[in-house]
């Protein structure tokens, strides 16, 4: 199954049902009077994060959602049902926004939170409610209100608290499976990894934090080139960057010169990005000579580069711990807001 991280859906939340027009007949009663019951509240569309949803993927087969209407008001005042909500649900991390006026409706990152994106119509009003000392006899009711409708926008952003980030075979999906449980794709061939893989690496007995595998980046990933441009999304929900350095690329590059190319493909794609906190880790060092490698990069960058193998397990202990240390120093990351002022106050969604 494709792993879809962006879609557009069309929701159009049920319409409200008619009010009754009818009057009383009883016998002993001859003047009944109206007795026209209400109409049904129409179903509103919401959308929940749900834990056990990782994609979009079935969001993106079924792109047009349509909730129940509520049924007509019934004599004897009888209310009319009202209809059921239909309830979507997406994974944790998803950006819900109008596809028409681009602002955000709400930023789903805890699970079990909620957002109305199309708000039921209120059901019509009986002709019991028109009865005046001068009109005892009404004939007036009220249609159902329209459901509201609206192309809504979902974009997937991984939370994670770790990201890693290089070149591809640099070997991110290596280093993945050896701190978590997680298995993804490996091979020797660049772009195994399609898209992003999260693990959770537990430090000690009850330290742990969650961990992404992004795609490969290559020069040029801001504007469109590589896999790395749709996915590179994913690394602004990230606490902390793992940049990972193969000390001896396929292609004979200096390692050097492969660092700098990915940040500044992180630069140009967000500054505020490029800002995030970042330890740098040679990986592959099993590997002959890669302390040599190491020292250089740490001398020409002046700051700490950590040499480690997924491979003998060399290093990890030592980076996972300084990791660890700084996640605790930084705060939680806000959710997501184009602008606050379309926010909903209170797990709604308004039309405006």
């Amino acid at each position: 199954m494709a792993f879809v991280d962006r879609v557009e859906i069309f929701v159009k939340a049920g319409d409200g049902g008619r009010g009754m027009c009818c009057f009383r007949r009883e016998k002993y009663v001859p003047k009944g009077g109206p007795d026209g019951g209400d109409g049904g509240d129409g179903g509103s569309i919401i959308l929940q994060a749900d834990p056990n949803a990782d994609s979009l993927t079935a969001l993106a087969h079924a792109k047009h959602h349509r909730a129940q209407s509520g049924e007509r008001g019934g004599s004897s005042q009888c209310h009319g049902r009202t209809a059921k909500d239909m309830i979507l649900f997406v994974p944790p991390g998803t950006v819900v926004r109008d596809r028409d006026r681009g602002h955000v409706l709400k930023d789903l990152t805890e699970v079990g939170e909620k957002v109305t994106v199309a708000r039921g119509g209120k059901g019509g009003r009986g002709n019991k409610h028109f009865a005046t000392s001068t009109n005892r006899a009404p004939r007036e009711f009220e249609e159902g209100g329209e459901g509201e409708e609206r192309w809504i926008t979902l974009e997937l952003k991984v939370i994670a608290d770790v990201g890693l980030v290089g070149l591809p075979n640099a070997g991110k999906s290596t280093l993945l499976s050896r701190l978590s449980r997680a298995r993804p794709e490996i091979a020797d061939y660049p772009f195994t990894t399609k898209y992003p893989n999260l693990g959770i690496a537990n430090v000690g007995d009850d330290r742990s934090f969650v961990i992404a595998d992004l795609p490969g980046l290559i020069e040029g990933a801001h504007s469109g080139v590589g896999l790395g441009h749709e996915f590179l999304r994913h690394v602004e929900r990230t606490r902390i960057l793992i940049h990972l350095i193969e000390p001896y690329p396929t292609d004979d590059n200096d390692p050097l010169e492969n660092y700098r190319t990915i940040r500044k493909e992180l630069e140009l794609y967000s500054p505020e990005l490029a800002r995030k906190p970042e330890f740098i880790a040679l990986s592959k060092g099993e590997l002959t000579d890669t302390e040599e490698v190491r020292q250089r990069m740490a001398d020409e960058l002046q700051q700490e580069v950590h040499r480690i193998s997924a491979v003998t397990g060399q290093g990890l202990a030592a980076l996972m711990t300084a990791v660890l240390r700084k996640l605790d120093e930084l705060p939680k990351p806000a959710p997501v807001s184009a602008a606050d002022e379309f926010l909903a106050p209170v797990e709604t969604a308004p039309l405006i």
